[in-house]
């Protein structure tokens, strides 16, 4: 089968329209079209249907885009681990994990890597879905609980637990909190508990929510529930490292938090020699030494 008739039918694929994709290939819409026909009919079938606004690919031409895409996928991994053979840490790095997480935590931090590596390029990816690293979605993920994917290597980080926060004027003008009852004088920030979180972090919600809180704010995401706590709104629902990112914080009924959240650093085996990913790894670790030290002598 023709490797560049099958390229030029993942890009057309990906982009659902000849001219796109002849723009993302620096090819003529032409060009494109008469590659496509010719794979059809090495075939003998239709890989597209055809309507007014672009293509959509055929029950065929899915399995033939499985094939291809997955193909592309292992020569991504197959050039990462030739580029990784030199000595020099550079290229791209896919990171992925929660926004929250990544966000609060991991992005601050980021100057000190790039201060090291300069030549890195980090397609840095925050949401709750977790990627398929051994499909190569991303090059290495961190994840609040330990991964169920085959082929990893995986690294337990450190543990986070949710607390409750609120900034000193807060307080000072609603008074604090001494027990959880006295939540419902005051308003509750949190993450909804049907939106994708750490169990752990929506247990406690419910039983917060289940002393008689009466007014609440739902935000979907930790950033925007430290925003509104910051902004003097209420009382947040907030995992234990945000103090780290704010000295205007202060922890509210010490002996309530979540149970503990373990957080995994995980990437495919057949990275195990990229230097991009040791230098990544190497560098989380030395910021959770860090922040243990910092616990230590607080």
């Amino acid at each position: 089968m023709d490797w560049d008739k099958l390229r030029i039918f993942q890009a057309v694929a990906d982009a659902g329209s000849l001219t796109h994709a002849g723009d993302r290939l620096h090819l003529s819409q032409s060009a494109v079209s008469r590659q496509i026909r010719g794979l059809e009919e090495s075939l003998n079938t239709t890989l597209f249907h055809r309507h007014a606004r672009g293509l959509i690919l055929t029950e065929q031409g899915e399995l033939l885009f499985d094939a291809t895409n997955a193909m592309a996928k292992r020569l991504e991994a197959a050039t990462a681990r030739i580029r990784d053979s030199e000595e020099e840490v550079f290229g791209d790095l896919r990171v992925t994990t929660t926004t929250g997480f990544g966000s609060l935590w991991l992005a601050p931090r980021l100057p000190r890597l790039y201060e090291n590596y300069p030549d890195l390029k980090i397609d840095l990816m925050l949401e709750e879905r977790v990627l398929d690293l051994p499909m190569r979605e991303a090059d290495v993920a961190i994840r609040m609980k330990e991964p169920s994917q085959a082929d990893l290597i995986r690294r337990r980080l450190m543990s986070v637990r949710m607390r409750l926060f609120a900034t000193p004027q807060y307080l000072r003008a609603r008074g604090t909190p001494t027990a959880i009852a006295d939540l419902s004088a005051h308003r509750l920030i949190c993450q909804n508990t049907r939106s994708v979180q750490v169990s752990a972090g929506a247990k406690l919600v419910q039983e917060l929510l289940s002393s008689g809180v009466l007014s609440l704010l739902t935000v979907n995401s930790y950033f925007g529930v430290l925003q509104a706590v910051l902004n003097n709104l209420g009382i947040g629902v907030l995992p234990d490292y945000v103090t780290e990112m704010s000295d205007n914080l202060v922890r509210v009924l010490p002996d309530v938090e979540s149970t503990e959240v373990p957080v995994f650093l995980a990437y495919p085996e057949e990275l195990r020699q990229s230097k991009r990913i040791a230098a990544f790894r190497d560098f989380v670790m030395d910021e959770i030494s860090k922040r243990k030290k910092k616990t230590v002598v607080q």
